[in-house]
């Protein structure tokens, strides 16, 4: 991405759009460098984990991994629901409907197998390695480029030319951590 910018906005064109298309390629680097595929026993384990600390519904699920796995790791809907089927087939889990979404609580049975199960959680393993040095921080640096895009696109003059003295002396204190030893 290094010289992509020009003084006509990234892209030529129109300077908004380019900046959002090369966010969007950006975005994309970092998901596929940064995105952890997980083993097919964890989505299982993780459900297990999290419905031992309270009921939740399928999505639920997925944002608590997502979080807990500080981004690394999203299980897909096709997973995850898969997963709770299996689960309540085995008589693990309950599901109650309200309003329109289904509510998956442990059995006796699921807490059984979920205090017997590894003490660590899979999202505890996920993305540890070299202190999420591929993950946190460029998932930061696509919600920053995000919103810098977002003002890019709505902001008015005023609001873009402070968003740049952000976006400046963001960018020197980050060259500043660095530069400590």
């Amino acid at each position: 991405m290094a010289g992509s910018y020009t003084s006509g906005g990234f892209g030529g064109g129109n300077p908004a759009e380019g900046m959002w298309q090369a966010m969007e390629q950006l975005r994309s680097s970092f998901e596929k460098r940064a995105g952890t595929r997980m083993g097919r026993g964890d989505v299982r384990a993780a459900v297990l984990a999290l419905l031992a600390e309270q009921p939740m519904h399928g999505y639920q699920i997925i944002h608590e991994i997502e979080e807990r796995s500080g981004g690394s790791w999203k299980p897909s809907a096709g997973s995850v629901y898969p997963t709770l089927q299996l689960l309540a087939d085995e008589g693990l889990i309950t599901a109650e409907e309200s309003n329109g979404r289904k509510t998956y609580t442990l059995t006796d049975a699921g807490r059984e197998m979920s205090a017997e199960a590894d003490a660590s959680a899979p999202w505890e393993t996920t993305g540890q390695a070299d202190g999420n040095r591929f993950t946190a921080l460029p998932k930061a640096g696509v919600e920053l480029a995000q919103a810098a895009t977002q003002v890019g696109r709505t902001g008015s003059p005023e609001q873009i030319k402070q968003a740049v003295t952000v976006l400046d002396e963001a960018r020197r204190r980050l060259y500043s951590i660095l530069a400590q030893d």
